[in-house]
């Protein structure tokens, strides 16, 4: 039934696919496996993409020649850009999605894709031979050969999911867990261990008395997040969404059920996310405040389903059902399912390289929650990086790999081989030293020649990207020749109590004072509009960026040249770290384990101190 492939990916989640799209685009003949061929790409838990960083990153994706930005575009019912009133750095793309259309969209693209090839059944085990993945093994008995595996299994390896004292096995809820694999990787010497996370009640939309919450509408203009021309479906009218609160009454009802609760009776093992937690941990564990925010999201276009976001639990349904109906607005609400809690195995990520290939196993690559992440966000970057590299190996090519200089993605996946994790990692930009750098607005311009040297991003990006460069830099020349007439301007700087001009003043210069925006004075100045009319609007707002951000932008760049020492200084696969006496124990047990790649990397490890650093850069020296 089945021929020799390049490439097998383990699960088709948002991991799984972007891995699946990656290798065959860069020509490999891949075979996606998945339990459910109806789920595809399912939206597990809230149905949206992007947000605090995670906005970032999908942009990154795109930029690198991913689907995820695409399918979001294409399926989006709300678009807002966060945080527009804090500097460029924070400001972060998130869309609501029509949770169907968005599976639907995903299958349809991967079905478009040449060398992508589809088998529905379980993986119960990996095929080694002589240290290497060389295929898998599948509940109906198949033993199907590639050059390299993926496996991207999310939270199915063993799951088991609470809701109250009810307890059964599944990887998510009507669906069966995944049974195999964790026992044949800890036999061959892997660690594994268990993570929880979970997922609020869904409710009857043509219940809920909207007059009782505030409703929030998305953006105006639809930015979007692919930078290809996704346009099309952004003159939709777009969908609200509202928010309400919990009450003291809420959370008295809830408190009732804490003697049945899966989390408070110890039988859930596994550390759920620190920065999502359930609606009793967070009565639990912030007791002084006597309400909580919940966005009530919908599901999509044509659904009446509505998602209750901050209200996850594993608390029993009735539990659930009575506290829900004491939240304004849900008075007479309709529950369609429960929340539960789902808990299941991943394997630490200090067992891998950079690449995202086992330390033990090679041609084996490990993506998403298998990682210890949480998010689509966070497992579809992985998945597109694993696939790429599940595909170079395959060909003995050399891996690709990103900095954290050059990207969230590399600023992720450095945390999770250096650090590891012992609870699900998420993204925030806080996590990245060189966010000024990284920003949403210019991922296209970091990213994408690098993908397109590789083969990932098509000719059509990589022609935007020089077209955009070129623009940027013409803008830039524009603004320190054009002289700002004080008539044609001094109107609009009253209306933002910016000091008038007394005289001529480049537009580069007047871009420097705080709330003073491009795009306003373009509105208010016809002499200037007519000068920037031939840009893109994404090239005008870029260019912006570069001269008001001037000095921060080129003091982060210095930054990253001091620190790329470090990272330049490689240790050896063979280095001993025994015979350095002077190490501290614990820095000689962490290094021993992770076996840090750079010094770079060694200096990032949890555990090691500045010291540990300097003895190890002397040694290396001699």
């Amino acid at each position: 039934m089945f021929d020799k492939y390049d490439v097998i990916v383990v699960g088709a989640g948002h991991a799984g696919c972007e891995a699946a799209a990656a290798a065959a685009n860069l020509g490999s003949k891949v075979l996606l496996v998945t339990m459910n061929m109806q789920t595809i790409a399912q939206m597990s838990c809230n149905p949206a993409m992007g947000g605090i960083a995670k906005g970032q990153i999908v942009r990154e994706i795109d930029a690198l020649g991913g689907y995820s930005g695409i399918v979001t575009d294409e399926s989006l019912i709300q678009f807002r850009m966060l945080n527009r009133s804090k500097g460029p750095a924070m400001w972060s793309p998130r869309a609501q999605s029509d949770r169907m259309l968005f599976h639907l969209k995903w299958r349809e693209m991967l079905e478009n894709t040449p060398n992508v090839d589809f088998f529905q059944d379980n993986v119960v085990s990996i095929k080694i031979e002589n240290g290497r993945a060389c295929g898998v093994k599948t509940g109906l008995g198949h033993e199907i050969l590639a050059k390299s595996v993926v496996v991207t299994s999310g939270t199915f390896l063993n799951g088991v999911i609470h809701i109250g004292e009810k307890r059964f096995g599944g990887g998510r809820m009507a669906e069966k867990a995944s049974v195999g694999i964790t026992e044949q990787l800890v036999e061959l010497g892997f660690e594994s261990d268990r993570l929880k996370t979970g997922t609020p009640p869904r409710v009857d939309g043509r219940s809920l008395d909207y007059s009782k919450m505030e409703e929030q509408k998305g953006d105006d203009e639809i930015v979007g997040f692919s930078y290809l021309d996704t346009k099309k479906i952004h003159s939709r009218e777009q969908r609200s969404c509202y928010i309400t609160y919990t009450n003291q009454e809420v959370h008295d009802m809830l408190k009732t059920g804490f003697d049945r609760s899966p989390m408070y009776a110890g039988r859930i093992e596994g550390v759920g996310p620190r920065y999502c937690p359930s609606i009793e941990d967070k009565i639990n564990r912030f007791a002084d405040r006597d309400r909580h925010q919940l966005f009530v999201e919908p599901e999509g276009f044509n659904t009446v389903e509505i998602y209750v976001n901050g209200f996850s639990t594993s608390l029993p349904e009735q539990v659930q059902f009575d506290a829900l109906r004491m939240v304004p607005g849900f008075e007479k609400v309709k529950m369609f399912r429960p929340g539960y809690a789902i808990e299941y195995d991943f394997f630490p990520p200090t067992q891998l390289t950079y690449s995202l290939e086992t330390k033990r196993i090679q041609n084996l690559f490990f993506a998403g929650q298998i990682n210890g992440t949480t998010g689509y966000e966070e497992a579809a970057c992985q998945g597109l990086m694993a696939g790429i590299n599940a595909h170079q190996k395959a060909f003995n090519l050399d891996p690709f790999i990103l900095k954290r200089s050059e990207a969230y993605i590399g600023v992720l996946i450095d945390d999770l081989i250096s650090k590891g994790t012992e609870e699900p990692y998420r993204m925030f930009t806080s996590r990245a030293e060189y966010r000024t750098l990284l920003r949403q607005d210019n991922a296209d311009l970091r990213l994408t020649e690098l993908s397109f040297r590789l083969g990932l991003a098509s000719q059509e990006r990589m022609e935007r990207v020089r077209t955009k460069q070129k623009g940027v830099e013409t803008l830039k020349s524009i603004m320190k020749e054009y002289a700002v007439e004080p008539e044609e301007i001094n109107s609009y700087l009253e209306q933002k109590n910016s000091a008038p001009l007394l005289q001529k003043q480049r537009l580069s210069q007047l871009l420097l004072r705080p709330n003073v925006d491009l795009k306003d004075m373009i509105s208010a100045s016809s002499r200037l509009s007519s000068l920037v009319s031939d840009f893109r609007e994404d090239t005008v707002e870029q260019a912006e960026i570069q001269v008001k951000y001037d000095t921060y932008i080129n003091k982060e760049k210095e930054l990253v040249e001091r620190m790329s020492q470090l990272e330049e200084l490689v240790i050896p696969d063979s280095f001993n770290y025994e015979k350095i006496i002077s190490l501290s124990n614990e820095a000689r047990q962490k290094f021993n384990k992770i076996r840090p790649r750079t010094l770079g990397q060694a200096s990032r490890i949890s555990g090691v101190n500045p010291s540990d650093v300097q003895i190890l850069m002397v040694y290396m020296g001699r």
